[in-house]
This record gives C-alpha cells, sequence and structure tokens, in this order.
C-alpha cells in the first residue's frame, strides 16, 4: 500500500444505544488508487440477547451501497477492536486484509469479553495482517495504539489533502468532554485505564496540528459531521 495516499473519508452511523444516546459508528477511507478501507464494522446483525441496550440502523453494507460499494470492494478493514459494536460485521467482506493489533488479537482469543463474535473476528491467519505498537499503514493513514478501554485498542490518524489532519480516537475517547489532560469525573468510561491513551493522542493532536477530532459516541458532534453520502476530503 506503499504507494498510495489517502484522498477521502466517510462516516457511517449504521446503529446506537437509545437509551444512552449514543452513535454507533463505521469509517471509509478512499486513496487516491481506489482502495477501499473500511474502519470497524459495526453490530451484528442479529443482537445477543445481552445485548438489548443496542439497535441495528442502517448496516454497513447497507451504507456503503449508497456510494455503490459492495463487500468484495473493500480491501482491508481496520479493527479498533473487537467489541460488539465495533466488529459485527468483520465476516461480510470476503476479499478484504485486516488490519488488528497483535495484542488485541491474542488476548481475544481467550478472553470471553470477545467470544460472541469469534465467528466474525477470528479470520484466517492468511488474512491477517497485525502490527505491533503505532503503525503506519500506508502515507496519510497511522494506526495509534491506545489500550486502556481494552489491550491493543488502536486510533486512526488521517492527513487529507483538504481538510488536513484528522484523528479518530474511537473507544480511547469516546466522547469530547474528555478530551482534555485533566478529564471531569465520568467524561472517561475507562477512567485511569484511559489517561495513557488519552495523553498520547492529546499529544499526537498538538504535534500534528489535528483540524478535526472526531470521538467514538459522541452524538452532540455525531450531528454536526458530514454523514455519508458527504464526505471530508
Amino acid at each position: 500500500m506503499n504507494d498510495t495516499t489517502v484522498q477521502r473519508l466517510y462516516l457511517m452511523q449504521v446503529g446506537s444505544m437509545p437509551d444512552y444516546d449514543i452513535p454507533i459508528v463505521c469509517y471509509l477511507v478512499q486513496t487516491t488508487d481506489g482502495r477501499n478501507i473500511l474502519i470497524d464494522t459495526g453490530l451484528p446483525e442479529h443482537l445477543p440477547e445481552d445485548a438489548a441496550d443496542f439497535r441495528n440502523g442502517q448496516d454497513v453494507v447497507q451504507q456503503l451501497a449508497r456510494i455503490g460499494l459492495t463487500p468484495p470492494d473493500i480491501d482491508t478493514v481496520i479493527s479498533t477492536h473487537y467489541d460488539i459494536d465495533h466488529a459485527g460485521r468483520h465476516a461480510a467482506f470476503p476479499n478484504a486484509r485486516y488490519v488488528v493489533q497483535r495484542a488485541h488479537h491474542e488476548d481475544a482469543a481467550t478472553n470471553p469479553r470477545f467470544a460472541p463474535l469469534r465467528d466474525q473476528w477470528d479470520q484466517p491467519t492468511g488474512r491477517l495482517d497485525p502490527v505491533d505498537g503505532d503503525t503506519t499503514l500506508l502515507p496519510g493513514l497511522d494506526l495509534i495504539e491506545t489500550s486502556g478501554h481494552v489491550t491493543g485498542h488502536q486510533s486512526v490518524l488521517l492527513h487529507l489533502p483538504q481538510t488536513g489532519p484528522v484523528l479518530l480516537t474511537v473507544d480511547a475517547v469516546p466522547f469530547a468532554a474528555g478530551f482534555t489532560p485533566d478529564p471531569p469525573q465520568g467524561s472517561l468510561p475507562d477512567g485511569d485505564r484511559a489517561l495513557p491513551g488519552l495523553h498520547k493522542l492529546l499529544a499526537i493532536t498538538g504535534r500534528e496540528q489535528v483540524q478535526l477530532v472526531i470521538f467514538g459516541h459522541d452524538q452532540a458532534q455525531w450531528a454536526t459531521l458530514k454523514q455519508l453520502p458527504g464526505h471530508y476530503s
């Protein structure tokens, strides 16, 4: 992928937690040579009984169809982590390679938290591209290791040609209120475990002069953002 650069970013809301007013989201990155890179895949088609707080919306496959894409068109799935609202449709993309932090994938193998979605994230070894720590996947797309929410969680830093640097915090910092060196009580659901990742992302935001920080589950912010079929370029 090293001969290509990031061209545009699409945002998709694919579900929600209505009782908490929380959006469930995915992202699509397109490159100058026509590659389609999906970041997370949303909720599973059939929600288990213990996931009653979640609601599916227009799923990721339906969203992609709105801009003329089908599952075989996806070249890469960046898996930020294997929670139910982030990895629920991983198995829908027959041609994709799956990029995940090695530490996360190894932890998931024996962690009951991720067992319900094993049929989605447990892809054949030949289709997995495990990475170790911060990684430049291609020019303009960096994976940022941000353990805390889970072992091996990863956020994503993009450099778009017009918008400039964009940071996807995902669940390292799910709400804007927590994106500060001394976050208010309750603004980081993972508490002290999230602080190293938070401070790392704050430092990157300053160093890279990030123009837009998109938080993983912030409904107030989400309502202000361009959503598919709109995009950031």
